[in-house]
């Protein structure tokens, strides 16, 4: 019996496997087709298909009650009937499915961070991301809460995790996590690719807004121009790939060595003044001028949140009057004698004295926050620098 060896090829080309793995399936599935046969004389056997001709052999085997191979004879296989064969060709299309998964699971095992395309397949309550020969899961947890993502619809996701199933290899991809903004950017920008340009902290709001930090590895490169690019098109191609509706914004700051000037970045695009670290509780004392308070703060607080996860640090912000305010007061309080150079109340009036100064300062800040608010005022969509501030 003889096996057409280009029929295998062709299981090869089109499946992508391998053609010593496509032979052992076939061995298999014959093997099993003759154990089932009427005319088997033996209750176990093995087959194998010369890689060159396709002369088929047939085994026959008697085993122990161990399992063991007592005896060995070769055996014509034929007259197998209509369910026997249709029992080999199921055997040899399920070896094959475990093949092909075992492909798709070594194609895709540490490349976790590496950027998917496909189109959006939405099969029920689960949505896929179809990639050729297999499909990857975008989790709801992974999809971008106020995107609604189309059937059919191109899209690009980031992988984060590939699973080894018993059906193969699941790919789990996501829309929300910081390693599409950092795949993205190096897709659009060169010098990332090629090493001159780091992207060196990322923090990010899936929908509504990311901060990245860069830095340039050559003193002829200008690391925010180079993400920006010309016009802001690099910029904004990312941020449309990140929202259908290029709702996400996107900050590019410069990243710095000293932790002052990487909190006062990454505020952008608020102008800050001056910044006071406090290494023992990890907090950074930033002051803004009145009129940038709401912009440091950003809408619900979303710019200042954003610049600590960025930096690493607890961002206090307040407003120079505020400041100025505390200061002013405290000053006083210590010259009375009412508190120590620490600020700490020597006595009940010291107290009140600390009281009072704290309740100034709020006025200010609020005062600074309402003006802020005002039409026509720095909002927290208005960017300080087109090249900062980014898309």
């Amino acid at each position: 019996m003889k096996i057409d060896i280009d029929a295998l090829r062709q299981i090869e080309r089109e499946k992508g496997i391998d053609f010593l793995t496509v032979v052992e399936a076939f061995e298999t599935a014959m093997a099993s087709a003759y154990k089932r046969s009427h005319n088997a004389t033996a209750d176990e056997a093995r087959v194998t298909v010369d890689r060159t001709t396709g002369e088929v052999t047939l085994y026959a085997q008697e085993l122990d009650d161990e399992g063991n191979i007592v005896s060995e004879w070769r055996e014509e296989p034929r007259d197998f009937g209509r369910i026997v064969a249709q029992t080999a060709k199921q055997v040899l299309l399920q070896r094959l499915r475990e093949a092909e998964r075992e492909v798709t699971y070594g194609e895709f095992v540490g490349r976790e961070g590496d950027i998917i395309s496909g189109q959006i397949s939405q099969q029920g309550n689960v949505t896929l991301i179809e990639l050729g020969r297999t499909e990857a899961l975008l989790p709801y947890a992974e999809q971008i809460p106020n995107e609604r993502l189309e059937h059919g619809a191109h899209t690009r996701a980031v992988v984060i995790e590939v699973r080894k199933q018993a059906r193969g290899a699941q790919i789990v991809a996501s829309r929300t996590h910081p390693a599409l903004v950092v795949g993205l950017f190096a897709l659009e920008v060169p010098e990332i690719e090629e090493g001159i340009v780091e992207i060196k902290g990322i923090a990010r709001e899936a929908g509504h807004r990311t901060k990245v930090a860069v830095m340039s590895n050559d003193a002829n490169v200008d690391a925010v121009g180079a993400c920006v690019g010309p016009g802001g098109q690099r910029a904004r191609a990312v941020q449309k790939e990140l929202h259908a509706d290029e709702l996400e914004r996107i900050d590019i700051v410069r990243w710095a060595d000293e932790p002052e000037d990487l909190v006062a970045n990454a505020l952008s695009p608020a102008k800050v003044s001056n910044v006071y670290l406090y290494p023992d509780d990890g907090t950074a004392m930033v002051i803004v001028p009145d009129y940038q308070l709401s912009l440091a703060i950003g809408r619900e607080g979303q710019n200042a949140r954003l610049a600590a996860r960025l930096t690493g640090w607890r961002i206090d912000i307040k407003s120079e009057t505020q400041f100025a305010e505390e200061q002013r007061a405290f000053q006083e309080a210590f010259e009375k004698g009412l508190i120590d150079e620490y600020g700490n109340p020597l006595s009940a009036e010291g107290e009140a004295a600390i009281e009072a100064a704290v309740q100034t300062a709020e006025a200010a800040r609020q005062t600074a926050l309402e003006e802020g608010e005002q039409p026509g005022a720095a909002g927290d969509a208005a960017p300080a620098d087109a090249e900062e501030a980014g898309a």
